[in-house]
């Protein structure tokens, strides 16, 4: 679920605050109505970080125009030369490493070892696309027809435009930009509006990179303007989003009219599946981390946990152990196992699913309430929340909750526990801990998701890997992996007669 949410500020606060501007054919250059919104930290509602433009679709035409008039220039660059201005970026990402993480935590929340792994990870995922740039090999293929000679090669697409998630506000853009890039499209980037400052740090590498203007544009604003011309402007030839199953479908409809390609990463509702003959603590651990990770806001997140009767009450103890002794706090704070919620909307709508958990007859065992002691009062902090005796069709064991809510739900068997972890709109990521090499094999042959696991958390990826759902979680071709930059390119075939 993505959210955003303004409010009106003071005087005081505005003169107090950094005014942020969008990137526009390598000029950095305020919105044409020169409004603004602002952007609050979770952990203390009080403190504007800063604020952006409030952009117009006339500013989204503009970037749209930038970017068409760099391809031409951009796509007849070498791959080797493109992938130069790309480890200047990289170069630049790794010195200010931390940096960045500071910039996360203090726009989404989530503790800053969480950042710092977040920035890793992208510069794990930013070396592997540049250099899979490099291998966008055609193939020369025998013919019928004496004296033709006929192979393919690998084009751009034209200009891209890219809509990120607040969630993984650093890691998922580079994950989509750097492939656009490397495959020869110009690109134009709308960062989510809970965290547009670490859309600003992202692009503002590329500009010190010395990137030509227009290869990469940035812009913020709301959805329904900025985000509508991204998705509906027939320059745009394609679209990857990262988002809530409900925008994301808008989206596909939206681009079908255009036949603009789109890869729409979506919710989730991903399982756990428990077996008696599991490594219970290892189990604990890794459901534990994937629950409540990033407050349970990663789309990987763990939000159902299925274990077998047997186990149930040894899984459950251990679990609640494990989730008692989480520290909520600050960001910052060192001590901290797990941050705030992104932002208002997220925190209310959280409270809502808790609350209807109760109502359908769950039984709350940990967490639940909101966290306001002492400092923390100002923020949108959640415990971290475990439900039993959940129903597989209670509304917080189906709908995507993306906070930190686990539904654990007992099953008498592994047969019953494929049934119930499928029986979902949703097709992400799963996850099964289990010895029994027959089990596990079956359920990796019957898991209706996109990737899955053995004794591994739901929320496990490498960037060598496709990383994609099925079902309401996913449309088009998977991000990451070799799949990344084949979604931005398009296929030419040659026949050449020579005799």
């Amino acid at each position: 679920m993505i959210c955003q949410y303004f409010f009106g500020i003071t005087n005081k606060e505005m003169n107090e605050s950094k005014t942020f501007k969008n990137y526009i054919n390598g000029q950095w250059l305020d919105a044409s109505t020169h409004d603004t919104f602002e952007q609050r930290n979770p952990s203390r509602l009080s403190e504007v970080t800063g604020l952006f433009p409030l952009s117009s679709k006339e500013d989204t035409r503009l970037a749209i125009e930038a970017a068409q008039s760099a391809f031409t220039e951009w796509k007849i660059l070498s791959p080797f030369a493109r992938a130069k201005y790309l480890k200047k970026v990289l170069a630049l990402m790794i010195e200010r490493r931390e940096d960045i993480a500071q910039i996360i935590t203090l726009e989404n929340g989530k503790i800053v070892s969480d950042s710092l792994g977040e920035i890793d990870s992208a510069i794990a995922e930013m070396e592997f696309q540049i250099n899979e740039g490099l291998r966008l090999f055609g193939e020369t293929v025998p013919v019928s027809i004496d004296g033709v000679f006929a192979y393919t090669v690998k084009e751009p697409l034209g200009v891209v435009s890219v809509i990120s998630p607040w969630n993984f506000p650093f890691n998922v853009p580079v994950r989509k930009i750097i492939p656009a890039l490397m495959a020869g499209n110009t690109c134009v980037f709308k960062p989510a509006s809970l965290t547009p400052q670490t859309g600003y740090m992202f692009t503002k590498l590329f500009d010190e990179g010395g990137i030509p203007a227009g290869v990469l544009n940035m812009i913020t604003g709301l959805g329904s303007v900025v985000g509508n011309i991204l998705v509906t402007d027939p320059r745009i030839k394609a679209i990857s989003f990262t988002g809530s199953t409900e925008v994301g479908m808008g989206i596909h409809q939206k681009a079908s009219v255009n036949a603009t390609r789109t890869q729409l990463e979506l919710g989730g509702k991903n399982a756990t599946v428990i077996l008696e003959d599991a490594d219970i603590d290892l189990a604990v651990k890794a459901v534990t981390r994937a629950a409540f990770a990033c407050s349970g806001q990663w789309c990987t997140s763990t939000s159902r946990a299925i274990v077998v009767k047997k186990v149930a009450q040894e899984f459950i103890e251990k679990l609640v152990k494990a989730t008692n002794a989480i520290i909520v706090g600050d960001g910052f704070d060192q001590n901290a196992g797990m941050g705030p919620v992104c932002g208002t909307d997220q925190f209310e709508n959280i409270k809502k699913y808790i609350e209807s958990g109760k109502k359908e007859g769950a039984i709350l065992l940990a967490g639940g309430n909101e966290v306001r002691n002492n400092h923390l009062k100002e923020g949108c902090f959640i415990e971290p929340t475990i439900f039993v005796g959940v129903k597989p069709d209670m509304k917080i064991a189906q709908e995507e909750i993306f906070g930190p809510v686990l539904s654990v739900i007992t099953v008498e068997n592994f047969e019953e526990a494929i049934k119930v972890s499928n029986d979902i709109v949703f097709g992400l990521s799963s996850s099964i801990f289990t010895n029994n090499l027959k089990h596990a094999m079956t359920f990796v042959q019957q898991t209706e998701v996109g990737f899955t696991h053995v004794n591994l958390m739901t929320s496990l990826k490498e960037p060598q890997l496709p990383f994609g759902g099925i079902k309401e979680s996913g449309v088009g071709m998977p991000e990451a992996g070799k799949t990344g930059i084949e979604f931005f390119i398009k296929y030419k075939t040659v026949y050449m007669k020579y005799s």
